[in-house]
Parts: structure tokens; C-alpha cells; sequence
């Protein structure tokens, strides 16, 4: 499965007047994890908004697999291949697992149901019970399954591992690494840094609506200095 490149450059961003993302450029090339860091309220989650059409930019460029992107409408960035699978997971509640996989399957999706089940497990035990009746873990592994079957070049998630258990971040962690290996590079927000400097290739940390630092892995890992000004033990 091939990746698609993401690049912002200089992307601006408001909330009514707000300006909440204040020149913001990143990268992702073919193949690469790379992770958004920061505190609450540092713009994260409006980056992966906007580069998914959720909120218009106010500025700036934002090119995917070679085109510009920047100000068309969600579902028409959906339909290139990027994908964002949100906070919220945004799952049907009322559908039962293989229903919510089923309205998002696209004939053309490198990723079939059967390949889900083989990833996911836990999904093919819970196929016939509502989206409702699934624990946290398993709703994040449905959202995420969820995007994959809709055929994905670039994957975005947004703090997929929040409030679970230990042992079901471990799960996931392993589902987002043979999600990496097919091929699709990942944009991820997440607060978990172990999980972080378990997946990324790459780091960038936002504050206040700035990239205030980008490193590689081992970069990241060996300055405390850079974690403890901008995540603070919070983060930990």
C-alpha cells in the first residue's frame, strides 16, 4: 500500500476571532509516523481540522499527494484518501460493528473486512453488537478500522489511545504499527509520550499555535530540556 506526502506551510486558523493556528507548517513524507505534540489548548486537534477541511484556513497552503487541498470541502479531501479518524470516533452507536464498517467500505479500498478482522480481532468477536454496547478500546478500534476500509493514503489520529487501559493501549499501539508497516504514513495527535516515542519517526511540539520544535526520534528522546519546557509533566 503506497503512502501520499502531506505538507502544510504556513497555515492559519480561526476559531470567530480567535486566531488560533498562527503560521503553522509541517510534513509528512510516504511511509513516516510523525506525531503533534503539545498542551491542551495549543492547537492540535484545529491542525488536524483544518487539514481535513472541518475548519477553513485562513491562510496558507496545505498540499496532499502533490495538490493543494486547502479550502475544499471535507468530503472531497475524504475522497483524495486522508482520513482522520477524530476524538470523538464518531462511530453509529444504533449500527452494529460490521454495519459501521459497511457504509464506510469503498469498493477500491486496499483494505477488505477480512484484513480488518485479521488486524482487529476483537472487532470480528463484537461484529454483530452495536456500536453502543462496545467498550472505549473497542470504539477507537473501530474508528480506526473504520478509516481503513475507507481506503486511506494518509492516516490522521487524534488522541486514539485517551483514557484506555493499559493493556488496550498496547493493543492499539500494535494495530497502528502493522498499519504503518502496509505503508500509510500517520499523523498523530496524542498526549501519551511513550506511545509517542514508541511510534513516531518524527516529532513536532505546537505551542500556541507555533511549531516551537521539530526532531527526530532519537533527538526527541535525548532532550528532557525540550519535553519538560513545552509538555511539562503532565505530559509524562
Amino acid at each position: 500500500m503506497s503512502g501520499a506526502a502531506l505538507e502544510i506551510e504556513d497555515v492559519h486558523a480561526y476559531y470567530g476571532k480567535s486566531h488560533i493556528l498562527q503560521g503553522v507548517s509541517l510534513r509528512v513524507a510516504p511511509g513516516e509516523v510523525v506525531t503533534l505534540l503539545g498542551r491542551n489548548g495549543a492547537g492540535k486537534s484545529t491542525t488536524l481540522k483544518t487539514i481535513s477541511g472541518l475548519v477553513a484556513p485562513a491562510g496558507g497552503r496545505i498540499t496532499f499527494d502533490g495538490k493543494d487541498i486547502a479550502g475544499i470541502k471535507p468530503h472531497q479531501i475524504a475522497g483524495r484518501g486522508l482520513s482522520l479518524v477524530p476524538e470523538d470516533r464518531g462511530i453509529f452507536g444504533l449500527l452494529t460493528v460490521e454495519e459501521n464498517l459497511r457504509i464506510a467500505q469503498r469498493k477500491d479500498s486496499l483494505w477488505s473486512l477480512a484484513d480488518v478482522y485479521r488486524n482487529f480481532p476483537r472487532l470480528e468477536e463484537r461484529k454483530r453488537n452495536g456500536g453502543a454496547q462496545l467498550s472505549g478500546g473497542e470504539q477507537q478500534m473501530l474508528a480506526i478500522a473504520r478509516a481503513l476500509v475507507n481506503g486511506p493514503k494518509l492516516l490522521m489520529l487524534d488522541e486514539p489511545v485517551e483514557g484506555l487501559a493499559p493493556v488496550v493501549v498496547d493493543e492499539i499501539v500494535a494495530q497502528i504499527k502493522q498499519i504503518r508497516s502496509s505503508g500509510i504514513p500517520i499523523l498523530l495527535v496524542e498526549q501519551n509520550l511513550a506511545v509517542c516515542t514508541e511510534l513516531a519517526d518524527r516529532h513536532y511540539i505546537l505551542e500556541l499555535g507555533r511549531i516551537a520544535y521539530e526532531g527526530t526520534r532519537a533527538e526527541f528522546a535525548s532532550d528532557d530540556a525540550v519535553k519538560d519546557r513545552y509538555l511539562g509533566v503532565g505530559a509524562q
